[in-house]
């Protein structure tokens, strides 16, 4: 396994995963860190730490009393601040490397259904690029409540709706953090 210093492409990766898993799964046997390991030439527990390294940096975990790991790099750094920035561009960016990485169209990483987008062209980038964030934010929301309902507490995932309390319309600084995550 490498242990070169870590691409930016490498740690966008990295933050990608940390907003599709809860915190308490980012350990070295959970299949989608082995999964990005692999990807990536790096060793799970190498993958776990970064996530760790990440957590440091997140509000909401340190508004629960929990730090994530101590030190880190200037890179995770650079890509938290650039996602509080931008989050849209950055989120779109981490998953079209994703879908380059496995080698998929954006819309099957991103798993958008596609039979009612228009054909290739202008439009159609603009609506990929808008449900791929949808996604984004829904799986971020369901890591962050740990892929329950905040209200009741339900598990079924096809039953879970990711919302936004203002609408996506009016609050364009917030169209991808749940609850503000990434404020502070």
């Amino acid at each position: 396994m490498a242990h070169n210093k870590w691409t930016r492409e490498e740690h966008i990766m990295a933050f990608n995963l940390y907003c599709r898993i809860p915190f308490g799964k980012t350990h070295k046997s959970n299949p989608q860190i082995i999964e990005l390991a692999n990807l990536l030439g790096r060793s799970p527990s190498a993958v776990g730490m970064k996530l760790g390294n990440f957590a440091r940096l997140d509000p909401s975990l340190k508004s629960r009393g929990i730090s994530g790991l101590s030190n880190g790099a200037k890179g995770e750094v650079e890509i938290w601040n650039e996602f509080k920035a931008s989050p849209e561009e950055l989120a779109y960016e981490s998953e079209k490397v994703r879908s380059n990485l496995l080698g998929v169209e954006i819309e099957v990483s991103s798993e958008i259904v596609t039979n009612d987008l228009p054909i290739e062209g202008k439009d159609r980038e603009a609506i990929v690029k808008q449900r791929v964030n949808q996604s984004f934010f829904r799986r971020r929301v369901l890591s962050a409540y740990d892929n329950r309902c905040c209200i009741s507490g339900l598990r079924i995932p096809q039953l879970l709706v990711a919302g936004h309390i203002i609408p996506w319309a009016e609050d364009r600084e917030n169209r991808l953090n749940p609850l503000r995550l990434m404020s502070g």
